[in-house]
């Protein structure tokens, strides 16, 4: 019982709104400090751990994947797409809306950084749908589900987090992610579509003055570098040519080259993404160290004996696992960053999914998709926080919540169909 005490302790300072990089170190020095039979020789092991965190190659790719997705951010290539693909959509009632989730998909898996997607898009695309007539909860709720495809959408920070977390290959969570990934994308435009037949006034067709030969042409050149970068990035991994530190590499160098090919590359915009990439990259390695500790004294405290012995003895039923996890993954998600669940909570959690013989990949995109609705679940969802910040006046936060609301019910049902159709990974 005593790791719980801890567990409620590191809660209720994250909710109390600490720091979270030093939240769980502190929690953790505090309780072995205080506790006698653990005391603070639990923390001889915490050196060899750091070391081995930082000889760990999988994760070299977090900095890569982050600074390849700033770059593209910058570089004018995404705003170049969104623009060009929604006039392609325009004449469709609905169309615009279609494109922001089209444009989310791709960058999704081409950048991967949710606050960066979503600033974007909010910044061009929310002017432009509320010019139009779209009603403000379906274009708010629209580019906050579109900039979150990112958590789930290979190369996902998510993904690389949580195959590292759960021992298991990088490349293969890419892969057997990409159908969910497709039938998410596809439950959102489906409801978009189904939503303007039945509410013309809530999202509109628009029409262009552009012959639809040359708004097609112009929305194949916007997005062949996109899908160029993509192939070379996931194709790589997936023909087993690179492993996806290697191809995070190659996606980084990728992501210079188009951006020198349109004229955008400066000494201003390197400086922009490598700056940035470090202080996300800090960021999710003081959370790594901070967590490693807390395992430790967790561990020590016998908290991952009594949750394993919670659910393999007084449970023992591994679909009432599944389902406890979920709802308290998704419970979280309305209070904590999906960094912090991944790094306390998912640890605790993967041992007793052997246990059952759970298939851990398929475990894991469950995971990384029930992760995805934390970004927009109210009243903390970061994805909110981005749009409205973005957004300043044009919409009201009220409108935000309707709007994501829709959403977050597809991003269930599609876990729903993952649920149900296991063979539907695509590992």
């Amino acid at each position: 019982m005593e790791g719980l005490y801890l567990f409620a302790a590191a809660l209720i300072l994250l909710l109390a709104g600490f720091r979270v990089a030093f939240v769980f170190g502190a929690t953790a020095l505090a309780f072995a400090y205080l506790n006698e039979d653990i005391g603070l020789e639990v923390f001889e092991l915490l050196p060899y751990r750091i070391y081995g965190i930082m000889q760990n190659y999988t994760l070299i790719s977090l900095p890569l994947f982050i600074f390849m997705g700033l770059i593209l951010e910058k570089s004018g290539m995404a705003e170049k797409m969104l623009h060009s693909i929604g006039i392609l959509f325009g004449k469709v009632r609905g169309g615009l809306a279609v494109s922001v989730i089209v444009v989310g998909a791709v960058m999704a898996a081409s950048m991967g950084v949710v606050g960066a997607s979503v600033v974007m898009m909010s910044v061009i695309s929310l002017p432009i749908m509320l010019k139009y007539g779209y009603s403000k909860p379906l274009a708010s709720g629209t580019i906050a589900a579109a900039g979150t495809l990112g958590q789930l959408i290979p190369p996902s920070i998510v993904l690389i987090i949580l195959g590292d977390v759960m021992q298991i290959s990088v490349g293969d969570l890419f892969k057997a992610a990409i159908y969910p990934s497709l039938i998410l994308v596809g439950l959102y435009i489906l409801y978009i579509l189904f939503l303007a037949f039945f509410s013309k006034e809530a999202a509109p067709c628009i029409e262009s003055d552009m012959p639809y030969r040359e708004v097609v042409k112009e929305a194949a050149f916007s997005i062949l570098p996109m899908l160029v970068l993509i192939v070379a990035v996931l194709g790589s991994i997936f023909a087993g040519i690179a492993t996806p530190t290697e191809s995070a590499a190659i996606g980084a160098a990728g992501a210079v080259v188009l951006a020198a090919i349109n004229r955008q590359f400066s000494r201003s915009l390197l400086d922009y993404a490598s700056t940035e990439t470090v202080k996300i990259t800090a960021m999710i390695f003081m959370i790594l160290i901070g967590a490693t500790a807390f395992s430790l004294v967790f561990n020590e405290a016998g908290g991952s004996d009594y949750v394993l012995e919670f659910f393999t003895e007084d449970i023992g039923e591994k679909w009432i696992f599944i389902a406890m996890t979920m709802l308290l993954l998704f419970v979280l998600g309305f209070f904590i960053d999906f960094i912090e669940i991944t790094f306390i909570i998912v640890p605790i959690l993967y041992p007793i999914a052997y246990e059952f013989d759970i298939d851990p990949l398929w475990f894991a995109v469950l995971i990384a998709m029930n992760l995805q609705t934390s970004f927009l679940t109210p009243p903390f969802g970061f994805s909110l926080f981005y749009l409205k910040g973005a957004a300043k006046d044009l919409v009201r936060t009220v409108d935000i919540y309707k709007g994501v609301l829709p959403f977050i019910a597809l991003q269930l049902i599609a876990m729903g169909i993952i649920l149900a159709f296991p063979g539907l990974i695509g590992a």
